[in-house]
């Protein structure tokens, strides 16, 4: 199956800034030295982001769950670096209540 509602999907405004491409964020330190060492960074956030997107509206979903907060997502696929690498990520989307949009949460390498 698809992201329903796929081509609303939106990653928050800071969400890679601050955490996923974060050197000092508590959580997203770990994750920020793998995206760094494949080529994405501040400078590249943009087309991370664009990725992301792509990648969320174009590739099959692997498992969804439900919690109280809503229904987690969870797609992979894979990133294209700077060197024209594929490296294959695991990224996690919700859709939480009544809003139908399904927003990014995170992105780690498989």
């Amino acid at each position: 199956m698809k992201l329903p509602n796929r081509r609303n999907a939106y990653i928050p405004q800071g969400k890679l800034s601050r955490y996923l491409l974060s050197p000092t964020h508590a959580v997203g330190k770990a994750k920020s030295k793998f995206f760094q060492a494949i080529g994405f960074s501040a400078a590249r956030e943009e087309d991370l982001k664009q990725q992301l997107l792509t990648l969320a509206r174009t590739n099959e979903v692997t498992s969804v769950s439900r919690s109280t907060h809503g229904i987690k997502y969870v797609i992979e696929g894979a990133l294209e670096t700077k060197a024209r690498r594929k490296v294959r990520i695991r990224t996690v989307w919700t859709v939480e209540g009544q809003r139908n949009n399904p927003r990014f949460v995170t992105a780690y390498p498989l």
